[in-house]
């Protein structure tokens, strides 16, 4: 098809490859940020799950109040706390950010036949047929 005798077109398919490319550039944006927030979290979860067991094995935890036993365990006193103010700052939005991003634009896209990826690349689908 000759793109010169439809200017509305050119337009339209220049609309959708900056929609696209600035789509993209913002998912790949947020993946270092991500990345970081991952690796944050499992690092903070590896530490309250070693602090959890230390906790759980000793024999004093038994024998002392709740409260004694967490004093006893600073490591994991303070690995819970970090783990549970991460989930209150939000943490786990920000692990899952650039598939949020996409899951919200797939549910725009639907509305004209078109999707996009997990890196924001759109997927234009074919036209039903209507009947």
């Amino acid at each position: 098809m000759n793109l010169k005798c439809c200017p509305s077109l050119n337009s339209n398919l220049n609309d959708l490859k900056a929609f696209e490319r600035r789509l993209t550039e913002y998912i790949a944006c947020l993946q270092p940020a991500t990345g970081r927030w991952r690796m944050i979290l499992i690092v903070v979860s590896v530490c309250t799950a070693t602090g959890a067991w230390n906790w759980l094995i000793d024999p004093e935890t038994q024998k002392v109040s709740f409260f004694t036993s967490l004093w006893n365990h600073p490591f994991f006193t303070i690995s819970c706390i970090t783990l549970i103010g991460l989930f209150f700052a939000g943490i786990h939005k920000r692990v899952v950010a650039p598939s949020i991003i996409a899951a919200r634009c797939r549910t725009v896209l639907a509305e004209y036949n078109m999707s996009c990826d997990d890196t924001g690349k759109l997927i234009l689908k074919p036209r039903p047929h209507v009947q």
